[in-house]
This record gives structure tokens, sequence and C-alpha cells, in this order.
């Protein structure tokens, strides 16, 4: 069992957690967009916004499988499931910026939710630019070394990515760079 500590910067960041807020009576779609949009935030009990570790964790499993590197001298076999059990983020990261400060930026995306649906909307999305967060993470299958996690958290970074309109669903954000990694 290994643990690192990560760094990660990115230019910017969108999440959009469910948060199910219920409509005011008489409330219009777009006022309620206006009333709880930073409520799409990952945020801690104190309020501040924090990276949600199982989009880390996802990041890498994700990362894995579209490079299906094959373990030496194990045939076929890939470090997919290995990164899918084998990895743990005990915690979310902190990012550095209260959910009441955090800025939102207006976005016209289909109403459903659905890449391709026709109707679309405008909604407000929580948007971190310049962003950095440091995060444990601890690696329990000994099949995942040193050298294959780093080659996987960096490819992470650059083809899948984190939050909303992430690469890996078609998008331009989430991105990330690895600024260091402490091998505890």
């Amino acid at each position: 069992m290994r643990t690192a500590i990560i760094t990660l910067t990115g230019e910017t960041l969108v999440q959009s957690r469910f948060h199910g807020t219920e409509k005011l009576p008489k409330e219009g779609a777009d006022d309620y967009e206006q009333r709880t949009w930073r409520n799409k935030v990952h945020a801690n009990n104190d309020g501040e916004c924090v990276l949600f570790a199982l989009s880390i964790k996802n990041c890498l499993r994700d990362v894995a499988k579209f490079l299906s590197v094959q373990i030496p001298g194990k045939g076929k076999s890939t470090y997919t499931k290995h990164f899918k059990a084998g990895v743990v983020v005990p915690r979310n990261p902190k990012l550095g910026v209260h959910k009441n400060d955090v800025e939102g930026e207006w976005r016209h995306v289909p109403a459903s939710g659905v890449a391709g649906d026709g109707k679309r909307v405008m909604r407000c999305f929580p948007i971190f630019r310049n962003w950095k967060a440091e995060c444990e993470v601890v690696i329990i299958d000994d099949t995942i070394t040193p050298e294959v996690f780093e080659q996987h958290l960096v490819e992470a970074g650059r083809l899948v990515g984190i939050g909303s309109f992430r690469p890996i669903n078609g998008g331009i954000d989430g991105r990330f760079e690895v600024e260091s990694i402490q091998w505890i």
C-alpha cells in the first residue's frame, strides 16, 4: 500500500452537482436558476468549495480504461480493474474558495442535460479559474507501481479531466496538470 500527496492545477473547472432544491411557488425557471446555481458546487459543511473525491478516483479509473496499458507478464490484462478497485481518495480536497464567493458562468445547454437534445436553455454553473488542489490518494493495489500511477495521472489530466464539460465527454474544461507527487 502506498500513499501519494498530489497537487493538481488547472485553468477551468466547472461543477454541476445535483442539488434538488425545490422551486418556490410561482417561481419561473430563470428565477430558480438565478437563485440556486451556487448549490451546484461541491462544498464541505463550512461552505468551502472542494473537488469531489470520487470524481478524482473515477478520473483515474476512466483513464486506465481509455489507455488500456497491459500489465507486464500478465498477458493481455490491463490496469483498469486495479485502478477501479485499488485506488482510494479518502477526502475531498479544498479549492480555496468559499461557496458564496464562487464565480458563475451562464451557458446555453440542452434542457434535458443530454448532448444533442433539441431544446436548449441558459443555465449557470460554478466555475473555478486557475484552480489548485492538494489531494491524498491511497493505492491499495501493489500492481499499480509509482511509475504506472504517475503515467496514468498525467494522462488523466490531459485526456479525461474532472468536473462538467470535461474532455472525455467532448468538453474543453476540467483538464489539469500534475504539479507534484509526494510519496509517503
